[in-house]
């Protein structure tokens, strides 16, 4: 799990402690936060996004026209949510950017070192196991690393386009843009609370406090709320 935007480095509870968002949504994980059950305040959540303002940065790629980059972690969950802001960006006239389409990557995870090749569907990046590990599983695999991200700057090199102004994404993939240097919003659980720290650091520009694995039609709201105040939902 990828917890600080700091490579080499590892957060502790005190780098938790001195994030906004992360002691405004999740107050008991700051006492004995290893053992404790962690709570997101759908309430508080709601007071939070105007002053957030997720949908800045979406609403100022529209303006400029800006290319996107969009991806995800949790495609079983959040590939809807992704899906229909890029959908929306590209019909505004962003370019949404696909960059190493295919391309396999090493993933270090609990069962040892993976092979996933990266894909995307309606624009929206998430990786997929290969080979016979891939027979029978769903399509699209979780994860938190940053790996699939932090190709991109390769790949467009390779083929000569554009990298993306603004990358929308959740877990290693806004942090892992962070570390890149490129501008990027998007949603954060308490189980992984990176985040939170990378916005702290200045490295992530909107972490947005949400529950990640609940059924993929809860995110409506949210959905619209992002593209009416990015003036997108036309």
């Amino acid at each position: 799990m990828l917890t600080t935007c700091r490579p080499g480095r590892r957060a502790g509870s005190h780098d938790y402690a001195n994030c906004g968002a992360f002691t405004a949504f999740c107050p008991p994980l700051l006492g004995n936060w290893a053992s404790i059950a962690d709570v997101l305040s759908p309430g508080a959540l709601r007071a939070h996004l105007p002053t957030a303002k997720p949908a800045g940065a979406v609403a100022t790629s529209r303006e400029d026209r800006s290319p996107v980059l969009l991806g995800t972690g949790h495609p079983h969950r959040l590939l809807g949510f992704y899906a229909a802001l890029a959908d929306a960006l590209s019909t505004a006239g962003c370019a949404v950017l696909t960059p190493a389409h295919g391309r396999c990557i090493d993933i270090t995870t609990r069962f040892g070192l993976r092979t996933y090749a990266l894909d995307y569907v309606r624009g929206v990046a998430f990786v997929r196991k290969t080979g016979r590990e891939a027979a029978g599983c769903e399509p699209g695999a979780h994860t938190h690393s940053p790996l699939p991200v932090r190709s991109v700057p390769a790949a467009a090199a390779e083929a000569g386009g554009p990298l993306p102004w603004l990358v929308i994404g959740d877990h290693g993939r806004v942090c892992g843009a962070g570390q890149l240097g490129f501008e990027g919003v998007g949603p954060a659980d308490t189980d992984d609370p990176a985040p939170f720290v990378g916005e702290t650091e200045g490295r992530v520009s909107v972490a947005v406090p949400l529950d990640d694995a609940v059924r993929s039609a809860y995110y409506g709201p949210l959905t619209r709320y992002v593209l009416n105040r990015a003036c997108l939902s036309q």
